[in-house]
């Protein structure tokens, strides 16, 4: 079953959705991390059950991230979102460590992708369905810009700002 709950933070209020696994209320895999006004973010759906007590872990993590406490989330994941390739960026998102910033570039040659390789980068980051805790964030432009934010670039900026990442 897909369960789903808010999240208030400095970012505005965040959709958290998940899919439980196994007995009602065991543990939630998290499917979707949306804030607000994002382009693509999830919409609830008819269907989904408001549980925001199977998002009280993440929640804390939450909190202990926007207050500085935390620097890398320990979130189960849903299997099955998004195509090899943008799994593959995803899980090179994973490894930036906080405070950090790489480039489209860099993670596209991490992929095996460089070159052209840099624009489908950003298409599968621009799709990364778990904002803030998979951190595309931290990916910049070669250039030291922020580039592209499913979230608007202020909140890139806010991300960055309270990892106290520098960009180029």
């Amino acid at each position: 079953m897909t369960v789903y709950a808010y999240v208030d933070g400095p970012l505005g209020a965040m959709l958290l959705v998940g899919e439980e696994t196994g007995p009602e209320g065991a543990g939630t895999a998290l499917v979707s991390l949306s804030l607000p006004e994002q382009k693509g973010g999830a919409v609830v759906r008819d269907g989904w059950r408001h549980a925001p007590e199977a998002f009280e872990g993440i929640a804390a993590q939450l909190t202990a991230y926007f207050a500085g406490r935390l620097t890398r989330f320990d979130v189960p994941y849903a299997d099955g979102a998004g195509t090899d390739f943008q799994r593959r960026v995803w899980r090179a998102l994973e490894d930036i460590p906080y405070g950090e910033t790489v480039t489209y570039g860099e993670i596209a040659a991490r992929v095996g992708s460089p070159g052209a390789g840099v624009r489908a980068v950003g298409t599968a980051i621009g799709r990364n369905p778990l904002l803030v805790v998979r951190p595309c964030h931290r990916v910049i432009g070669a250039d030291g810009a922020l580039r592209g934010y499913a979230a608007g670039l202020g909140r890139k900026e806010r991300l960055l700002g309270l990892e106290g990442a520098r960009t180029r």
